[in-house]
């Protein structure tokens, strides 16, 4: 038999314990979300907000559920162990067909982001041609901004991370890979551009150390999911309910703004649709 890659080991996994887990959560009154560990996840006075605010929505007792990678918070995910969660479009994608599309987050008037190539602000790069042979810094290996992106860029070139870059790192947070960057640990990075625009407010001495080298094409943001399964459930409505009407009421546009977001709006999963084509890129090169 030949060997498993990682994917096929977390659909399987997903699969085997989604008969013990989905007959448990459906009968408790605890709404679990999971996030992906972005920087901002481990803000506690934020998940205390933003804990306190999907409650008051929804009436029900939450649970956030935080993991250190997304193939981990994707497993909860697929297997019914959450009932929802702040993905990356990347998983999403990857598991299109386990998945339904809940609420995506709008940005700056838009439901859009950027992935980010940075390097050190000394640096005079203009371009991913001048940085071959660096140390690079990537987020996670199922992050779009924080991976997927670059890859696919290198693939159009008929090359990859691992061929292209001296040596390559993941930090498994973009604060990490810019700081990464900044510190001079690694010598240019993948990061999400909302994450780095963000840090722009909050960290202006970390960002300092780094410059932007170009910035992607627009992709879908980063969205929130549920079960395919869970789809029509009562908890899926009134946790979607409770994310579409976050920005109209008071507690809840306390969280937005400490997330810097507009609100949270209803899309269509052919909003990934350009995700989708990269990872298709990547695995056709690799």
């Amino acid at each position: 038999m030949g060997t498993m890659n990682r994917r096929e080991m977390l659909v399987l996994g997903g699969s085997a314990v989604l008969a013990t887990t989905r007959h448990a959560v459906a009968q408790d009154d605890v709404l679990r979300f999971a996030l992906t560990p972005v920087f901002l996840s481990s803000d506690l006075d934020l998940l205390d907000h933003l804990k306190a605010y999907l409650g008051k929505a929804t009436g029900q007792t939450v649970q956030l559920v935080t993991r250190r990678t997304y193939q981990e918070v994707t497993a909860l995910l697929v297997s019914g162990q959450v009932d929802g969660a702040w993905l990356c479009g990347f998983p999403f994608v990857e598991h299109k067909t386990q998945l339904s599309l809940l609420a995506v987050p709008v940005w700056r008037g838009k439901p859009l982001y950027q992935s980010y190539l940075i390097c050190s602000a000394d640096r005079d790069a203009t371009a991913i041609g001048d940085l071959a042979d660096d140390i690079h810094a990537f987020s996670d290996p199922d992050s779009n901004s924080g991976y997927l992106v670059t890859a696919a860029e290198l693939a159009r070139q008929k090359s990859t991370p691992d061929k292209f870059f001296r040596r390559t790192i993941f930090t498994y947070s973009h604060f990490n890979v810019v700081r990464a960057v900044a510190a001079g640990l690694a010598q240019s990075g993948s990061v999400d551009g909302y994450v780095y625009e963000v840090l722009k407010e909050t960290s202006p001495a970390l960002i300092g150390g780094t410059r932007v080298v170009r910035a992607s094409e627009w992709f879908g943001f980063p969205p929130t999911a549920v079960p395919r399964a869970a789809a029509t459930s009562a908890k899926t409505f009134d946790l979607q309910q409770a994310l579409l009407n976050m920005h109209k009421d008071e507690s809840g546009q306390e969280v937005l703004a400490m997330l810097r977001l507009d609100r949270f709006a209803e899309q269509e999963p052919a909003l990934f649709a350009s995700i989708e084509q990269n990872w298709d890129l990547v695995r056709g090169i690799t």
